[in-house]
């Protein structure tokens, strides 16, 4: 069975400029999403440009702030401080990968919660870890990372049973295998969180559902799959001039394998829950404001 995601991102999406409308009108302006967003690889560029003409497309009024190798650490936190102070600023969004030097500054500190839609912040990041039941995840005030949100949405709209599975999350990543694993958990999954030096051949082996963030085109053997198993296919690799993930979608179709495609299934998902967070971060600004 192919796992596909654009169903589930058209539903998602249908409201979405019908509720931006109804915020533009009570706060006598648009929604505004400024993005911080590296102009050096590629790929996330062309995903954020795709990000931004989507949010236009349901009236978000948009800005982009351009981020380089050369860009300083200190003028970048810099930035941050500013957005979360200017209060006609909704929403925030920082894509990855990140200049290296701006990685590793301390920028999660200073997000705004009420702005941050990836779920960065200190304060967000730390209320989902503080989470062990799904119904508490539900009542968040914040925001959880979109890409994690994106796998649990489409799992739940394929009927994926969770409760007492073995998940295997291939990735480490603070805003998709940390924050998806904990999600599994919090749906009573067992969850095994893998890295560079796990056994993946021996966690992929005894997984019913596979989650892989990793990146790495190839990284996963269907080879490796029980019968029966889920393979959820989170990267999304420029390889060859094509998209691709981390498995191999014709070797998983051939071996009778649920699988999500890439491109078609987490993406399209993960574009509409950061739309419907954007749409979000305006509407709870209206219930400050009352």
């Amino acid at each position: 069975m192919i796992l596909e995601g654009k169903t589930l991102a058209a539903q998602i999406r249908a409201p979405l400029e019908e509720r931006a409308e109804r915020v533009r009108r009570q706060l006598q302006r648009p929604i505004c999403l400024c993005a911080l967003g590296s102009n050096e690889d590629y790929a996330a560029r062309l995903y954020l440009q795709k990000e931004v003409a989507a949010a236009q497309k349901i009236g978000i009024e948009t800005h982009i702030f351009d981020l380089s190798a050369a860009t300083p650490a200190e003028g970048f936190c810099r930035a941050i401080k500013a957005l979360a102070k200017n209060p006609t600023t909704d929403a925030v969004l920082i894509p990855r990968p990140l200049p290296e030097q701006l990685a590793q500054s301390d920028f999660a500190d200073f997000l705004n919660p009420r702005q941050d839609i990836d779920g960065m912040s200190l304060s967000n990041a730390g209320r989902l870890f503080l989470c062990k039941t799904w119904q508490q995840v539900e009542n968040l005030p914040g925001f959880v990372p979109c890409t994690a949100m994106a796998v649990m949405r489409l799992l739940d709209f394929h009927h994926i049973e969770l409760a007492g599975k073995a998940v295997t999350v291939i990735g480490r990543s603070p805003t998709v295998g940390r924050p998806l694993a904990h999600l599994l958990s919090c749906k009573n999954a067992t969850v095994t969180l893998c890295h560079s030096y796990s056994d993946l051949p021996r966690a992929v082996a005894q997984a019913d559902i596979i989650c892989s963030a990793a990146g790495s085109p190839g990284l996963l053997q269907t080879a490796w799959l029980k019968k029966g198993s889920v393979v959820i296919d989170i990267s999304t690799n420029w390889q060859n001039n094509a998209l691709c993930g981390d498995a191999n979608a014709e070797e998983l179709a051939a071996a009778g394998i649920s699988y999500s495609p890439v491109p078609g299934g987490v993406g399209p998902v993960t574009l509409a829950v950061l739309l419907e967070n954007i749409i979000l971060s305006g509407e709870r600004k209206l219930k400050e404001i009352k």
